[in-house]
């Protein structure tokens, strides 16, 4: 106790003997404190409801202001790409969902096995409904490395697309809609493939490590990270990044922003 009453005095001390700003007499508390742990322990174990619940708010408050400013950082990343959009590359063969040529462009940039791109899915789907006719979409490749099925699925899908397009597109809603059976690896890729019209397993197992292949998933890795998606899904709409399964009302409060700022014209 007596250090805690010696605490006590040294911090009123200060302010008793000069004019001494908060931010000195934090440094002398910092001092005092490094010097001698001690009376920090002695004050926990005086007082150890009110310390929990000290900590508990400061943590509350912490978490309070790290969200606010993610939204303020978030909110001035947005302004900025409606200036500056980032631009997928569009290759000549790229498949696209909907409508080409249409004014809203959405690109995804995805894993078949995560979670939230099964989310992200759903999502696009009812973007592509709900602006019909003025939305086209592609679909690119992200495999993050610890989803054991991932990069597997994305080259069965692409293996697919060089055959058809409109088949690979089949095979992307499959494993979409029943994503818990990737649990089986290979075995629930190739069921997929035989169940596509038209489709050769025998060709899609040779083209699986073709250059064609391999090259093009990897060229989708290095534009996502160009662009900064490290996780999934990424979505880019006309230009603005989506960094998450956000649901279709984030993506209308983008529609609504193009359009204000004249970006687009539905």
């Amino acid at each position: 106790m007596k250090l805690v009453r010696y605490w006590s005095f040294l911090v009123a001390l200060f302010f008793v003997v000069s004019c001494t700003s908060e931010q000195q007499v934090k440094d002398q508390v910092i001092k005092v404190l490094k010097d001698n742990p001690e009376v920090l322990a002695q004050a926990i174990e005086a007082h150890p409801v009110e310390f929990m619940e000290a900590v508990q708010n400061a943590a509350k408050k912490a978490q309070g202001d790290m969200a606010k400013k993610k939204e303020l950082d978030e909110k001035k990343e947005l302004e900025a790409m409606y200036d500056n959009p980032q631009v997928a590359e569009v290759r000549s063969d790229e498949s696209i969902r909907g409508t080409k040529g249409a004014p809203l462009v959405l690109v995804e940039y995805s894993d078949f096995e995560c979670p939230f791109c099964a989310r992200g899915y759903n999502t696009v789907m009812e973007l592509l409904k709900k602006y019909e006719g003025k939305i086209q979409f592609m679909y690119k490749h992200l495999p993050l490395s610890f989803h054991q099925q991932a990069k597997i699925s994305a080259q069965y899908y692409e293996a697919v697309r060089l055959q058809s397009p409109e088949m690979a597109w089949k095979f992307h809603d499959e494993l979409y809609r029943d994503q818990g059976k990737l649990r089986n690896g290979e075995a629930y890729l190739k069921t997929v493939v035989k169940g596509l019209k038209g489709i050769d397993l025998k060709k899609v197992e040779k083209d699986l490590n073709s250059k064609a292949v391999l090259d093009r998933i990897e060229a989708d890795e290095k534009e996502a990270a160009k662009y900064g998606f490290q996780g999934t899904p990424g979505f880019l709409l006309n230009g603005v990044a989506v960094k998450g399964a956000y649901p279709v009302e984030y993506f209308d409060g983008i529609v609504e922003e193009l359009k204000n700022r004249g970006k687009i014209k539905l």
